[in-house]
């Protein structure tokens, strides 16, 4: 992979980690227009889904903060340690596939990007359902309870899917459920924090101790997790004001075309 190609794929991983869009789907797409494959495909997932989290920390590091402060610094029970607990109760179906499925879900990526294509078509569903519902509603919807967080939680488990969007998914999901359109992107972002951290922690390991072999030269990956991050600050500082103001739908028209066209070119 070279810087350039890195460059490319960071700036894509950055914008699309949050635009609900899928991530995966557009790496996929992206490495096969590029012709690149191997080991470093793998390796550099890691390194700029690394990078995107980070970016969560940057745009939200005041929610973060402050979740943090409250649940640390006092043994009453709070705001803070609630939504905590709603974040941890999000976790268990994506920890499940985790620790389970982990083979079955890698395996998944690299097989062609018929499902890919298929994923995409499901997001734009699921986008443009959750708006027109959001559009019906008198109501302005409720802060997340602990049966929405299990709910994302389950779509985020979903998500794992190359071409499904994480954010889309959760995000739509959540909306779906009636959840404000205010506090259904932010518990989207801050929901998928330590799951990837913690994935990426695992695979640092099993690089250092040789257990993962990566063809990955340093200035590729470096280039990558920096395009990652500052896009990804852009995108997720983006995401944020669109879900407020409901414009889900032009995404959703977005996955409609890409996911039909990537469907048509694998199958013609």
């Amino acid at each position: 992979m070279s810087w350039l190609e890195a460059l490319i794929l960071g700036i894509v991983q950055g914008l699309t980690e949050f635009l609900p869009v899928s991530s995966s789907g557009h790496l996929e797409i992206g490495q096969a227009l590029l012709g690149t494959s191997g080991e470093e495909n793998l390796s550099f997932a890691i390194i700029v889904h690394t990078a995107t989290v980070l970016s969560t920390l940057v745009v939200l590091w005041r929610e973060v903060a402050s979740l943090f402060t409250g649940t640390f610094t006092t043994w009453k029970w709070n705001a803070e340690k609630e939504y905590v607990a709603k974040i941890l109760v999000s976790m268990i179906p994506v920890f499940v596939i985790g620790m389970f499925f982990k083979d079955e879900v890698e395996a998944l990526f690299g097989n062609g990007l018929l499902l890919v294509g298929i994923c995409l078509l499901i997001t734009a569903f699921l986008l443009g359902l959750s708006e027109w519902l959001q559009r019906r509603r008198q109501n302005a919807g409720h802060e997340v309870t602990y049966k929405d967080a299990i709910i994302i939680g389950l779509a985020q488990a979903c998500a794992v899917l190359p071409g499904l969007s994480r954010s889309g998914t959760t995000i739509a999901t959540g909306l779906l459920c009636g959840v404000k359109k205010e506090s259904v992107a932010q518990f989207s972002f801050l929901m998928v924090l330590i799951p990837i951290l913690g994935e990426a922690f695992l695979d640092l390991l099993k690089l250092l101790q040789g257990e993962m072999v990566s063809d990955l030269a340093l200035l590729p990956a470096v280039v990558g997790f920096v395009a990652a991050f500052v896009t990804g600050c852009l995108a997720c500082r983006f995401m944020l004001e669109i879900v407020r103001r409901q414009r889900l739908v032009w995404f959703a028209i977005y996955c409609a075309i890409v996911g039909s066209v990537t469907i048509i070119a694998t199958v013609c």
